[in-house]
């Protein structure tokens, strides 16, 4: 054996020189303990089911991306098939794949790599297959004699996983791992964490790692730095900062304001009925359906009552803005709100206060179902830089629950304090106490006042205003915001 020969078996036998010498990307000790562990299971041909679950940015894919570099060198003469899988095809299993090709793109392995049929890599007699999980895919009857990786298995079909992919492993005994989030607790991912922390009381075998993002925090400043942005814009208990940077496991449903939030949103400023002069306002309104009954408080005293129109004005101040959270407080200055009104009578009305009253630089109107005709003509009145339609989706309320937490959670929303007219203050606290949430795959959240404690005009209203305020962009000629760098983590993934 040459010198270079042995060199080259030296290197193959570990993971670490691997990824150092080979990738010239060494990988952090958190990194290589789970690696190492599911490299032995492979070549002792153990079958071992592993789970990992990083923090954001925390280097999940580059691991994998290693983990499936070294194991088609270390197979490529004796042969062997990886397969990658995510519940998505476009972009999920598409990015993996791409990712893997980047780290081919070595010294040793640049010109010996081979593509074929789009989902195909190979390295001599190794493959490594990227197919999409989603359960309308065609996947029965490949086979994993190596390898199976499961990626954002917190999102994946979890009878599809069953029934389509755990037979790839098990009729080969072949090594599984599952990487994703923290999410909630009746997901692919939390069933076999369970699984795996049972088996390791058992016979001492580590199967499941975790780092929540203080472990890298403690090595690199640059990563406290941004995550410490992060937790200051979201909150420390937004369940987006709870599932991806600490990796807690959420409720499946529960309160969507705590008592905490509720506390936070009580300003101590006064009901406004004009503007003051020289200031920023933005709306959220919510649109109702029509009734051709009495109108206002005649079907306000109905119980349950009507469905209303609501507007919510807000006053925008951006001297908080830094380079750290961009986005002004938002201070709740008005409510308006009709109950059974025909949208045409509204129409006009509604554009006296947008427009002659608040002249207000942003406003976010429901454009979903009956409500597109009014947010269309307040569209065309106003121009498209002022009025966005909001159509409601899974995934645009979603972010529009996320959004409100986050401007709760930052100081950045307030609203009046109780007044004469307390019936429309009444109302929307009431809403507000009552409203819940919803965990749902593909981080997705609904937010929502059960129709047993009533309606949730005021509440989306609210959620609308706040996001009219991320949209209003347009800064007093007085204001400023410092560039800012976003943490690159060193060029890894």
């Amino acid at each position: 054996m040459t010198p270079l020969e042995s060199a080259m078996l030296k290197i193959l036998r570990s993971p670490e020189l691997f990824s150092e010498q080979i990738l010239s990307r060494p990988l952090r000790p958190y990194q290589l303990a789970p690696l190492q562990a599911i490299i032995q299971s492979v070549t002792k041909r153990q079958g071992l089911t592993f789970t990992l679950m990083f923090a954001r940015q925390m280097g999940k894919n580059e691991t994998s991306g290693h983990l499936e570099t070294y194991l088609l060198n270390r197979y490529q003469q004796r042969g062997g098939t990886i397969i990658k899988t995510a519940p998505t095809y476009q972009p999920q299993t598409v990015n993996s794949k791409l990712r893997l090709l980047t780290l081919l793109n070595n010294p040793l392995n640049r010109f010996d790599w081979r593509s074929a049929d789009g989902y195909r890599i190979s390295l001599g007699k190794a493959h490594c297959l990227f197919v999409s999980g989603s359960p309308m895919s065609q996947v029965v009857g490949l086979t994993a004699d190596m390898l199976l990786e499961v990626d954002e298995a917190q999102d994946f079909d979890e009878a599809h996983y069953t029934k389509a992919f755990r037979p790839m492993a098990s009729s080969t005994n072949a090594t599984t791992v599952m990487y994703g989030t923290a999410w909630t607790g009746d997901t692919l991912l939390e069933h076999q964490i369970a699984t795996n922390k049972d088996l390791q009381l058992k016979d001492g075998t580590q199967r499941h790692f975790q780092y929540d993002w203080q472990v890298l925090a403690d090595i690199s400043p640059e990563y406290r730095a941004a995550v410490e942005g992060e937790r200051l814009r979201l909150g420390e208990d937004h369940p987006l900062f709870r599932t991806q940077y600490r990796l807690q496991t959420l409720n499946t449903q529960d309160r969507f304001l705590s008592p905490q939030h509720l506390a936070q949103l009580h300003g101590h400023h006064s009901r406004q009925s004009e503007p003051t002069p020289n200031k920023v306002y933005v709306a959220g309104i919510d649109l109702a359906g029509e009734s051709e009954q009495e109108a206002d408080a005649a079907l306000r005293s109905i119980q349950p009552r009507r469905d209303s129109v609501v507007v919510t004005i807000a006053e925008l101040d951006y001297t908080t803005v830094n380079n750290l959270v961009q986005e002004p407080i938002c201070t709740v200055v008005e409510h308006y709100y009709w109950t059974g009104r025909k949208h045409r009578d509204l129409y006009s009305t509604l554009l006296d206060i947008l427009r002659t009253v608040w002249g207000c630089q942003r406003v976010a109107v429901d454009a979903s179902g009956v409500g597109a005709g009014v947010a269309s003509f307040l569209q065309s009145a106003l121009g498209e830089h002022v009025v966005e339609q909001f159509v409601f989706t899974t995934p645009s309320k979603s972010r529009l629950g996320y959004n409100l937490l986050s401007a709760v959670n930052g100081g950045r929303l307030k609203i009046y304090t109780q007044n004469a007219d307390h019936d429309t203050i009444t109302e929307c606290w009431r809403q507000l106490k009552a409203a819940r949430y919803d965990m749902r795959a593909q981080q997705t959240m609904n937010f929502y006042v059960d129709e047993k404690d009533g309606h949730d005009d005021f509440l989306m209203s609210l959620a609308l205003c706040a996001h009219a305020a991320q949209g209003a962009v347009i800064l007093p000629a007085a204001a400023s915001i410092p560039g800012t760098r976003p943490y690159q983590n060193e060029g890894r993934f």
